[in-house]
């Protein structure tokens, strides 16, 4: 809305202005500045001017901007973050029609302005959806898969926004050929896509407390199974030490003026791929120790969900191997002790 008031606040004023301008004194002074020939004649003849324009252009993007101001209040007074989904396409069909018919807002800068705006408004209803605080609380309440369900909305009407506006940027080519969406997308969607861009890790986050905290009870077996549970249990602690730091940050996650959440996260990481490494080596230990196909096929099941870690997923590819060749040796054995029977 804040674009509209804009226009609707400048018209207002440059209309009065222009009205003063018309008034007898302004007349009588003009007349005088032009009788005298003034030095001040013609730079007033300019200005003068220039708020002819001005006014014209004001006018004209109040009166074609403002049947947009349905779908803003809408936008503005949503509940809920799903609901504002099905406002994307009316609005930008009304913002086409508006680029085809206005005599002014059909130029790059202004859709720009624009898009941001309802951006920034976007944005504004999905940090109201999942905010950092809210985002805690779940997790501290055990509701990961709320969390994760909550992060994909918020992605998903973000994205759809996207796509929305290039179905009509594609449409511009054929409905005003002589003057289509020629923007770069990172001029309207820098902002979008930052907080996007937050989300994938915040949901990296909640994926990865998921996929650790399977660890708190985990039992290994086998003749070294209390060395590694204990180890596995060890870092599971270590995990919950870094998790309290990300917990503990003086921000809001989903902030994006927040710009100390890149440094902590970054640490978050970084700490994370070294517990992955010293879980990795558990995992190979327990492998090893297994010393059946089924003890082996176990070991993997236990530690299923965290396999898909790329340093453990790596550390393991040799693992995989083996047991596939082991598997494929029993099966030939199998096979010998049938035809021989």
């Amino acid at each position: 809305m804040e674009e509209l008031h804009f226009w609707a606040a400048k018209a207002k004023n440059l209309n009065s202005i222009f009205a003063q301008l018309q008034s007898d004194s302004i007349r009588k002074v003009l007349q005088y500045l032009d009788a005298s020939k003034s030095t001040y004649n013609v730079p007033f003849a300019k200005l003068c001017k220039e708020v002819f324009l001005a006014r014209a252009e004001a006018n004209d993007n109040k009166h074609y901007l403002w049947p947009l101001a349905k779908w803003f209040e809408q936008l503005a007074s949503a509940q809920t973050l799903p609901e504002i989904r099905d406002l994307f396409r009316p609005i930008c069909h009304s913002i086409l029609l508006i680029w085809k018919s206005s005599r002014f807002y059909n130029i790059p800068a202004r859709l720009v302005v624009l898009i941001r705006q309802i951006c920034n408004e976007i944005i504004k209803k999905a940090m109201m959806h999942l905010n950092g605080e809210k985002l805690f609380e779940l997790i501290d309440q055990s509701e990961l898969e709320q969390a994760n369900s909550m992060l994909q909305v918020s992605l998903q009407v973000c994205a759809h926004f996207k796509s929305v506006y290039f179905d009509y940027k594609a449409k511009s080519v054929t409905e005003v050929p002589g003057n289509p969406w020629r923007i770069q997308n990172n001029a309207l969607f820098i902002r979008l896509d930052e907080f996007l861009e937050r989300c994938h890790d915040v949901l990296e986050l909640t994926q990865t407390i998921y996929q650790f905290q399977k660890l708190a009870q985990m039992e290994i077996g086998g003749t070294k199974g209390k060395t590694l549970t204990t180890s596995v249990h060890q870092i599971y602690a270590d995990f919950q030490e870094t998790l309290a730091q990300m917990k503990n940050v003086q921000y809001d996650l989903m902030d994006l003026d927040a710009k100390h959440f890149e440094d902590d996260f970054y640490a978050f990481r970084s700490k994370n791929k070294e517990l992955e490494r010293r879980l990795a080596s558990v995992i190979n230990q327990a492998f090893d120790d297994a010393k059946t196909i089924v003890g082996r096929f176990k070991c993997l099941d236990c530690f299923e969900d965290l396999l898909d870690r790329q340093i453990i997923k790596n550390e393991l590819e040799r693992k995989h191997t083996s047991l596939i060749a082991s598997y494929a040796s029993d099966l030939h054995v199998v096979q010998q002790i049938f035809i021989e029977n």
